[in-house]
Parts: structure tokens; C-alpha cells; sequence
């Protein structure tokens, strides 16, 4: 079994315009010799036009979150299988502000997590602490939760832990 290769993922957040591209395709010419993988999560309505800039190259591309159904009516909102199509390899899973903000629970990752995984995505599975509970040194103890476990270890797949 070979060790898994570490991933340094930028998320962009509710930033950037298609003139950001730009900045992709800056990153990509000069990440040369890294023994890391590397992954830009913009905006969903970048994937497509990000995915395209970034043919050919090392750099991956990601979304920042995924409904946990696969269709229905969820204004606003997209599958899984909505960013893979649109040409994303991973997908960012249960961020801090997420779990804030919008209330999502460990239950509710695990299911994103899976819906990810049957679209052939790469979960980024975020244990969740704010920066209040990293600067506390909870981080740790929030890895350890068993939604955290459970999510971050699908059989098979190498879940990737990570406060972003």
C-alpha cells in the first residue's frame, strides 16, 4: 500500500469571476515538483470554465459543497453528480461556516459523503472546529467525533480529513 500524497485545496469561497481563471492557470505554471496534490475550489458556476482553464495540467479541481440528494426541488442548491459533470474531481464536505451557518450535523455530511462518493468524487471531509475551537486546541477532539470517523472512512476510499 503506498502512502497517501499529502493535498494542499485552496477554497476560493464566495470569491472570484471568470477574469480569476487567470490566477488558476498562474497557480498550475507554478506548482512544478510538488510531491503534493493540488486542488482549487472555486465557486460552482466556475467548475466548468476552471475545469477547462485547467486541462492538461496537475492541478485538481473541487466544489465547496453538494446537496445530499442526487435531484429534486432545492432551489439554488447542486448535486453531486451536478459538479462532477461540470468537470469537478472533489468536493469540500462539512466546513465550518456550513456547519455554523447552515446547522449541518455529522449525520448530514455522512450522507453528503456518500453521495459524493457515488458521483466519483473525492470527499475534503472538514471535522468542523471554528477558529475559536482551533485556537483552543479542540481540533483534535472534534476529529475524534463518530460522525467525523465514520465519515472520514469509507471502505475502500481514503477519506481526507481537514479544518479548512
Amino acid at each position: 500500500m503506498t502512502a497517501p500524497r499529502p493535498l494542499i485545496a485552496g477554497n476560493w469561497k464566495m470569491n472570484g469571476l471568470a477574469a480569476s481563471l487567470a490566477e488558476a492557470r498562474a497557480v498550475a505554471a507554478g506548482i512544478g515538483g510538488t510531491a503534493a496534490r493540488v486542488a482549487i475550489c472555486p465557486p460552482s458556476i466556475l467548475i466548468h470554465r476552471m475545469s477547462q482553464a485547467l486541462a492538461g495540467t496537475s492541478v485538481l479541481v473541487g466544489g465547496q459543497d453538494h446537496h445530499a440528494d442526487e435531484a429534486g426541488a432545492f432551489t439554488g442548491d447542486v448535486s453531486a453528480g451536478m459538479l462532477a459533470d461540470a468537470g469537478a474531481q472533489l468536493v469540500i464536505l462539512g466546513h465550518s461556516e456550513r456547519r455554523a451557518g447552515y446547522r449541518e450535523s455529522d449525520d448530514l455530511v455522512a450522507r453528503k459523503v456518500g453521495a459524493a462518493l457515488r458521483a466519483g468524487l473525492e470527499p475534503i471531509i472538514c471535522v468542523g472546529e471554528t477558529l475559536e475551537q482551533r485556537r483552543a486546541g479542540e481540533a483534535a477532539e472534534r476529529g475524534q467525533r463518530p460522525g467525523a470517523r465514520l465519515a472520514a472512512g469509507g471502505p475502500g476510499r481514503q477519506g481526507v480529513l481537514g479544518g479548512l
